[in-house]
């Protein structure tokens, strides 16, 4: 059987980056297509390993972040605003310290800088309804005074956030947001580096 020619090739033939070649980035460019178009489903499968983990709340983790979501969408929020409402805690399974970087570090290639800044700092505003009771300064946010988003995260905090633990609260099904969460990973408005056939920033 004949040598598929370079056009065709599946694999690349490199074992060091330094070796690499123009060829070789074609055939990885033609694989990340159709693994990045896979994204948002991927999002969606490790949203749902927060169903059933209450933590000693009310409602798990998952419904925390659907009634979030719903409360943002019935408020009137914008699309993005709604799939950062619905993601913001996502970071929970694999970052019991520092979840918000995590669910910020998902989001920021997709989303405004304002949202991502609210996403990320969303865990130190939501303190202020909390901290007191475990030894931490509640006005830890305070820091941030001054901050063109300063009101803007402590209004999703205190709107949306905060308030979605009621386990009687008529919240949408997570399938009502799904196609949300696939329109806002279509596109990527930054990244640090992305494939040639990645969409082009905005």
């Amino acid at each position: 059987m004949s040598e598929p020619i370079e056009s065709e090739r599946t694999t690349t033939h490199f074992t060091q980056m330094a070796e690499s070649t123009q060829e070789d980035w074609a055939v990885i460019d033609r694989h990340y297509k159709p693994f990045h178009a896979g994204l948002s489903t991927r999002i969606l499968t490790h949203l749902k390993l927060l169903d059933g983990d209450f933590g000693g709340y009310p409602v798990d983790r998952l419904e925390h972040s659907v009634q979030c979501a719903t409360r943002a969408f019935r408020a009137g929020m914008d699309e993005e605003y709604v799939v950062c409402a619905l993601l913001h805690d996502i970071g929970d399974t694999l970052g019991s310290g520092n979840h918000a970087d995590l669910a910020a570090a998902i989001l920021k290639p997709y989303i405004s800088e304002k949202n991502h800044w609210m996403v990320e700092k969303h865990a130190i505003f939501q303190g202020y309804y909390f901290f007191h009771f475990i030894g931490e300064d509640r006005d830890m946010r305070e820091k941030y005074r001054g901050h063109p988003h300063f009101q803007y995260t402590a209004d999703f905090c205190h709107l949306f956030d905060q308030s979605a633990f009621d386990p009687h609260y008529d919240t949408m099904p997570l399938e009502a947001f799904e196609p949300m969460v696939h329109r806002q990973f279509a596109t990527m408005r930054y990244a640090f580096y992305k494939s040639p056939g990645a969409a082009a920033a905005e």
